[in-house]
């Protein structure tokens, strides 16, 4: 089976899966390949027009991937992992949606040179 679109993670993501404990940075890159295969919001969540996020609970903490679509060929296909965080609230920190916001238009701006 053909996942649904790739997934790159930017180096801020890889930084804050690396500083994670192994099961809790394993349940993640699970919960990632499995949001490639099945749409299902508690993994895959659109957040505003242009950031969605990767979402994982394990031991009762919810863990935040913040992502946007990139096109190749004409299709959304591509989606970037920003950043994550612990969550912390049941509200997403909106500096961290605009973080995201930020990085996604510093990498289309870089893509387009």
């Amino acid at each position: 089976m053909k996942p649904s679109f790739e997934i790159e993670l930017l180096y801020e993501a890889i930084d804050f899966l690396e500083n994670l404990d192994s099961k809790t940075r394993e349940k993640i890159y699970y919960n990632l390949k499995k949001s490639q295969f099945v749409s299902d919001i508690e993994l895959f969540k659109k957040i505003n027009d242009s950031i969605w996020e990767f979402r994982t609970l394990y031991n009762s903490k919810a863990y935040r991937l913040f992502a946007f679509w990139d096109k190749v060929d004409g299709k959304d296909t591509l989606v970037i992992a920003t950043h994550g965080i612990l969550k912390k609230t049941q509200k997403t920190p909106s500096k961290e949606i605009k973080k995201a916001e930020d990085i996604r238009k510093q990498y289309l701006e870089n893509k387009n040179k």
